[in-house]
């Protein structure tokens, strides 16, 4: 079983418990909890096996992989029973899934040979695209999209860190782990030190006059 497989694995259930801890702010039922954690575990990965032309796509071709969302999904109400405060809990799952899918993302797109560019790319919307997805569905604006502590950005830089170590044919495991390190620590770091890009808006009248 290759590092990637493995990586994935976990993404699926860290993302997943995302999900669940998304849906469970807005009060949901089981069935709202399971749509949102499915989107948020598989949404990106989807996206980037349809660009990559990858068959079957990831989560049907491991039709476990839903079935473990659907176990976390159902065992939620237990666990969040003991949960006070859902909001501090978000950060570490949210760290740990987009750093998990954004090296799977990019991993699957430089062993399907294409520019490293998009390769990075790619292991930005495997790595996002799925909190996307459920913000989406809980009606809310995706903090991707919105001035808000980095998100995207550590993606980015992990995925060129997890690459360029290959280039330097550091063994996979060992460069999975590098590209991890810097998205997990960009993005703890951004949230504690409120690190963000400006929003970008039209001028208001009295400032073009």
């Amino acid at each position: 079983m290759s590092y990637l497989v493995v990586i994935e694995f976990l993404a699926v259930i860290v993302s997943s418990i995302y999900g669940v801890l998304l849906a469970a702010r807005k009060g949901m039922d089981v069935v709202g909890v399971f749509a949102v954690a499915f989107a948020v575990a598989f949404g990106g990965g989807t996206l980037r096996d349809l660009f990559l032309d990858r068959t079957p796509l990831f989560w049907i071709g491991n039709p476990h992989y839903p079935m473990i969302t659907l176990g976390i999904a159902i065992l939620s109400g237990l666990i969040l029973r003991f949960v006070h405060r859902i909001k501090p809990l978000l950060l570490v799952p949210d760290a740990l899934g987009m750093a998990l899918f954004t090296l799977t993302g990019t991993g699957f797109a430089i062993e399907a040979g294409v520019n490293p560019f998009i390769a990075a790319v790619l292991g930005v919307i495997t790595g996002t695209f799925g909190g996307v997805l459920g913000d989406v569905i809980c009606n809310e604006v995706p903090t991707l999209f919105q001035p808000s502590p980095l998100n995207a950005t550590c993606s980015f830089a992990g995925a060129w860190i997890y690459w360029g170590a290959l280039q330097f044919e550091i063994p996979g495991g060992w460069a999975l782990l590098a590209g991890g390190a810097v998205i997990v620590t960009l993005r703890l770091a951004s949230v504690k030190w409120n690190w963000c890009f400006p929003g970008i808006r039209e001028p208001s009248p009295s400032s073009k006059s």
